[in-house]
């Protein structure tokens, strides 16, 4: 039996240079705009065009596990082509540089999902969380290190990752990075430009300097941030809802205090206390409860680096050995992820009422690759119009989501989190309760105060 395919590409010197059908949410003339903005336009066309050398760059975060000359024959295996020597591959990456692809990664960038898309809004809110990484591990070489420096003499450098991310879809509004010697909230700090009057943003403790926060404030987006056990800010106004109204940074919020309290299938039952400021000040309409229950979404960024550091990157060092190489790879890989979420995000909402958090990067992350080694779908207009890795997401979609404990993997003796968290189960458990009780919240300054005045009571 003989079996005949046609594979459409870019013509001449160009054909290599796709992502297959990731190609549609890349197209060429984006690849050539950026390109061309950052004077990365090769000055003779040759062999390898600079619109080549950016598709490699992408494709090397989509086969982490591959050299060059593995990664190239991905790109050509379905194409008559040769490959290049691997210097001329590294002149390639060397001339495409580190501007095209991070000037990709920000036109990517953005929320991915309409509002009316289930669990991407609270209210008329869109829910956004920051939070960072420290688990993408580079080569231990004297230029990585004179740039991230290095904890000890075991283990590799690591890099100081920091985003912002649609908790609904998991998808990226930005991205920075850096030497992990600057706290998250430094970093964080180059984020709150992109929070607009529409967005909550959802933060744990460490994100409450009241600085920050002001900034936060600035952009006119509502907070929804976990204060340290330190933070003491007093009570203005009690309201029915077991909320307060207090004052942090000369910025009016609600202080909420609840008890959560898990019971698992073995038994188990821990617990922990939890005090959250907001600046929706409306009881009414964002009650107590509400908003303590919305507060776990900011765990759904957990899940985008899960994504990121192990199912795209599958856990791998990166490849660069010099600062430069590791800002190309580090833009390209997210620029990668945030095309993959673009795809989940665009086959989920052709379902209506289904919710992302159904969607599997996995199975999209594994049809991308199998695309892009058959080289199909790189034109709009093909004959696959509904898209292999939406079908292949739609086909695959996840139960709804089961309450559960996972217990802590610690891969790192040098991880701070090392130590198991006290009366957590040590293997995963079905959840058989969840409640949550909203306590009262007292100024302790003040009870303090008040005692120290009443004659006969203890100090």
């Amino acid at each position: 039996m003989t079996v005949t395919r046609t594979i459409t590409v870019a013509a001449g010197v160009f054909a290599p240079g796709h992502l297959g059908e990731l190609t549609q949410i890349v197209p060429f003339e984006l690849a050539d705009a950026v390109l061309a903005e950052a004077g990365a336009v090769q000055r003779r066309l040759r062999l390898l065009p600079s619109r080549v050398g950016l598709y490699f760059v992408l494709a090397m975060g989509l086969f982490p596990g591959s050299g060059y000359r593995g990664v190239w024959a991905k790109l050509t295996a379905g194409l008559d082509v040769a490959c290049p020597d691997l210097k001329a591959l590294r002149d390639l990456r060397r001339r495409v540089g580190v501007a095209p692809v991070r000037a990709l990664f920000e036109v990517l960038a953005g929320p991915a999902a309409w509002p009316r898309t289930p669990g991407v809004m609270f209210g008329r809110y869109r829910t956004v969380a920051f939070d960072g990484c420290r688990s993408v591990k580079v080569p231990d070489t004297p230029r990585n290190r004179a740039w991230l420096g290095k904890r000890g003499e075991a283990g590799y450098p690591v890099i100081q990752l920091m985003t912002l991310c649609e908790t609904g879809t998991r998808a990226l509004i930005g991205a920075v990075f850096g030497t992990p010697a600057h706290g998250e909230v430094a970093w964080a700090r180059k984020l709150v430009r992109l929070l607009d009057a529409s967005m909550l943003v959802l933060m744990d403790r460490g994100f409450d300097a009241g600085e920050f926060l002001a900034g936060v404030h600035g952009t006119k987006a509502q907070f929804l941030v976990r204060l340290l056990s330190v933070r003491r800010p007093p009570v203005l106004r009690r309201f029915p809802d077991g909320s307060v109204l207090s004052v942090i940074a000369g910025i009016q919020v609600r202080v909420i205090t609840a008890t959560v309290t898990v019971t698992c299938h073995d038994g188990t039952s821990y617990g922990d206390s939890y005090r959250l400021a907001t600046t929706i000040l409306d009881w009414r309409a964002y009650p107590a409860g509400a908003l303590i229950r919305l507060y776990h979404e900011r765990w759904e960024h957990e899940i985008t680096y899960l994504a990121l550091r192990h199912t795209l990157l599958d856990g791998r060092v990166l490849r660069s050995h010099d600062p430069a190489g590791l800002e190309q790879e580090i833009w390209a890989l997210l620029a990668l992820y945030q095309a993959l979420r673009i795809a989940i995000t665009d086959a989920i909402q052709a379902v209506p009422g289904t919710d992302p958090d159904r969607a599997s990067y996995q199975i999209a992350v594994q049809t991308a690759q199998d695309i892009v080694t058959q080289a199909r779908n790189i034109l709009p207009g093909t004959p696959d119009l509904a898209g292999g890795i939406g079908r292949a997401v739609l086909a695959s979609l996840h139960g709804p989501r089961r309450p559960r404990v996972c217990a802590r993997k610690v891969k790192s003796p040098l991880s701070r989190w090392k130590e198991h968290p006290p009366g957590k189960p040590r293997t995963c458990q079905r959840v058989t309760s969840l409640t949550t009780a909203i306590t009262e919240y007292r100024d302790e300054k003040r009870t303090r105060r008040r005692r120290s005045l009443t004659p006969g009571q203890p100090p």
